[in-house]
């Protein structure tokens, strides 16, 4: 493992080296590169002969963060893997896979850098554009619930809700963030966004987009406009966790095409 500087935080990230081509993997908010391993999202499992990077975002898992909530808007994210891959892997196209604040994070990354990525494959796109003020709304909620009730309550409520399909037998698990953070970091997904449409339009690289089925946090009319913007865009819906369990391969496939 390795700690890396960048204003305001220190992002924890380690290197599994097998030569080949270089991968960068993200996950998701409240998550970790930790807990998406347990929640069957670790894509970068099934690949061989790369040279993959994976991180937890500032905020998150091992990683420091401070108590500002523009610090985790999306461009800002996406400011923290540019570094990274310039450390890391400077001067070559990289592979990026990550879900929901993953993808919101690699696209900004791609609009600012085209020429930085080989491909993109992108898991269960998050609420965007027109429906992300309503979610929005839900997570400066969220964060009032966490500051005046505590963490359990939010854990609760998610677990009260029913999961997607695709992700029924999956282990309960909860935030890998602390409990004085987390407010932050919902205020800060309050403030992200997918870059606007008309610079997504211009990411001309191959990208796979992979949802999942009734997740309003995820919803596939996300993935569906992502995928009628993108030039090079294939997708796939899992309905069932079987469907889930080949999205490794997929990954293998889209990596294996960016060489």
């Amino acid at each position: 493992m390795t700690t890396f500087v960048v204003p305001g935080a220190e992002l924890d990230v380690e290197l599994s080296d097998e030569g080949g081509h270089p991968v960068v993997q993200l996950h998701g908010l409240t998550s970790s590169r930790y807990r998406d391993r347990l929640l069957d999202l670790d894509l970068g499992r099934g690949l061989s002969g790369t040279r993959l990077l994976r991180y937890d975002a500032r905020g998150h898992g091992r990683s420091t963060g401070r108590a500002v909530a523009d610090d985790y808007r999306w461009d800002v994210l996406a400011d923290d893997l540019l570094r990274l891959l310039d450390a890391w892997f400077p001067g070559e196209r990289v592979h990026g896979v990550g879900p929901s604040m993953g993808t919101g994070t690699l696209l900004h990354a791609a609009v600012r850098d085209p020429e930085r990525f080989s491909g993109l494959t992108l898991l269960v796109p998050p609420t965007a554009w027109e429906t992300r003020a309503a979610k929005a709304e839900d997570y400066r909620k969220a964060a009032r619930v966490v500051e005046e009730i505590g963490m359990e309550a939010f854990v609760a409520a998610g677990r009260a809700t029913a999961p997607p399909p695709a992700t029924l037998g999956a282990p309960e698990t909860v935030p890998d963030v602390t409990e004085e953070l987390l407010p932050t970091l919902l205020r800060g997904a309050a403030l992200a966004d997918f870059p606007a449409p008309e610079l997504v339009a211009r990411i001309a690289v191959p990208v796979t987009v992979l949802a999942w089925t009734d997740d309003p946090a995820h919803p596939v009319s996300t993935a569906e406009r992502l995928c009628a913007l993108l030039p090079q865009a294939t997708l796939q819906v899992a309905a069932t966790p079987d469907d889930v369990a080949t999205w490794p391969a997929v990954l293998c496939d889209d990596v294996a095409r960016s060489m």
